[in-house]
């Protein structure tokens, strides 16, 4: 019975989780927050140092809360790999999703910083007028 409560309070953890995810792509420049739209429509439309700029600034903001999810995880699967009990537990164990998750807070982290690092070079660069 506990585990099933600690299965349903996990669910709903990560519905909560989807939800907020798809209601907005994250922070930006001024705490501003963008769909998914939004942020295909400003990379269309950026052709100023500025607003190359603030797309970087964007994508540093969201590699920044990235690196920290992939922190917290890290955490948790260090946590839970030390409760590894039978090897024929079935899969996912929890210390594989705690893992994966880690994997792809620090692939997105390392997507943003790319990113960033990219409309950041646009910005200097200045008149080039497209992203690439």
């Amino acid at each position: 019975m506990k585990q099933y409560i600690s299965s349903v309070v996990i669910l709903l953890a990560a519905l909560a989780n989807v939800a907020g995810a798809q209601v907005t792509a994250g922070g930006g420049v001024n705490g501003a927050q963008y769909t998914k739209s939004q942020l295909k429509q400003l990379v269309r439309e950026a052709h100023t140092p500025e607003q190359y700029a603030a797309l970087a600034t964007y994508y540093e903001t969201r590699q920044g809360s990235y690196v920290k999810q992939a922190a917290e995880e890290k955490r948790e699967w260090v946590r839970r790999g030390q409760n590894v009990v039978s090897i024929a537990a079935k899969y996912p164990r929890p210390v594989d999703s705690a893992q994966y998750l880690y994997e792809y807070y620090d692939q997105m982290a390392t997507e943003s910083g790319q990113m960033a690092e990219r409309y950041r070079q646009l910005s200097g660069a200045g008149t080039s007028g497209v992203a690439k």
